[in-house]
This record gives C-alpha cells, sequence and structure tokens, in this order.
C-alpha cells in the first residue's frame, strides 16, 4: 500500500510540471442588417416608422407584433383607447416594468414628449436576466395609448442578448420619434 501511494505521488509529481498559460479571448463577431425604415402601412389610429427588416404580424384590438426572425426577438405593441382611464393604463405600464425588478440588475426611465405631435410617455431599459429589456408607454393624454416591450425567444441571459438589444433599441426610438396618432 506504501508502493502504491509513492508511486501515485511521484507520477502526480511529475505530471504537474507544465506552465498554465493564458488562453486567448473569444469575441463574438454578429452582423446586423443596415438599419432602414418604412412607414407602418396599416389602417390604425397611430402610424410610425418600422424597421425594413422587421416582420409586421397584424393582431385583434389594433395591436402588433414586430418580428425580428434573424434576432429570435419581437417588440409587442399594444393599443389601448383612452376612456377616462389614463390613470390606471399609466399604473398598469409602469406595474408592468416593475414586474421585471425580480431579475433586472437596474431599471433606468427617460421621458419622452413630442408636444408638436401630442406624443408624451416614457422609455424604460432593463439591465439584467429580465424577460423584457426594452419598455416604453406613450399617449396624447386624451384618446390614445400605445405600449411597447421587447421580447427574446430564449432565456434572457443578458450579456449574450445586449448586441441585439441596442440593435432593436434603435428601432423602438425610431418608433416613439415618428409616432403620430391618427386624427
Amino acid at each position: 500500500m506504501r508502493k502504491f501511494l509513492l508511486l501515485i505521488s511521484v507520477v502526480l509529481l511529475i505530471s504537474c510540471g507544465e506552465d498554465v498559460l493564458p488562453k486567448p479571448r473569444g469575441y463574438l463577431s454578429l452582423e446586423y442588417p443596415e438599419l432602414g425604415y418604412n412607414k407602418l402601412n396599416k389602417s390604425r389610429p397611430y402610424r410610425f416608422d418600422v424597421s425594413k427588416n422587421a416582420a409586421i404580424k397584424s393582431l385583434p384590438k389594433n395591436w402588433l407584433k414586430i418580428q425580428y426572425p434573424e434576432l429570435k426577438a419581437s417588440v409587442h405593441i399594444t393599443y389601448r383607447p383612452i376612456n377616462n382611464n389614463l390613470r390606471e393604463l399609466l399604473i398598469e405600464a409602469e406595474k408592468l416594468v416593475l414586474e421585471h425588478t425580480v431579475k433586472a440588475d437596474n431599471i433606468s426611465w427617460r421621458d419622452y414628449a413630442d408636444t408638436d405631435k401630442k406624443v408624451y410617455g416614457k422609455m424604460c431599459e432593463i439591465s439584467g436576466n429580465a424577460a423584457s429589456q426594452i419598455q416604453f408607454h406613450v399617449t396624447d393624454s386624451t384618446k390614445h395609448f400605445l405600449k411597447g416591450s421587447l421580447f427574446f425567444y430564449t432565456k434572457p441571459n443578458y450579456d449574450s442578448i445586449l448586441p441585439a438589444v441596442e440593435y432593436i433599441k434603435k428601432d423602438m426610438i425610431q418608433m416613439l420619434e415618428t409616432l403620430e396618432w391618427e386624427r
């Protein structure tokens, strides 16, 4: 038994002679389509520019699903007419964002206002492994309320999806900046 332990000890000492070399860093190289936009040509109470690289799926109640098949993501657009319930709609929209605090590392809000087009609201960026990384809600404060949420078709791993989040975020900002209400 003693000889066996001695033999194993000698083998272990001899086999550990190599220097440890650091492995080179590997970087993920993703290529995204060039940004370009078309006016949403659906008959709805709102209009905005959508990415020409996205597919539009119409849903009931003037809702939309803007799909990014290559990125395995979609932006869900929900529309609600205001019927003396603006306060409730705003509370509901912010409550939906705050549901992500369990998985979120940080939630940052940015106010948005375009007085000429009567578009007022907030955009929210959620960092961390939350289900939705970007959400917005906007209103004209009298008739229209619109909400947008970004979702990926995979379990969120924030570091992995961050480049795609940044790409789609540009499209969502374009939606806000070009939003017009039907009069």
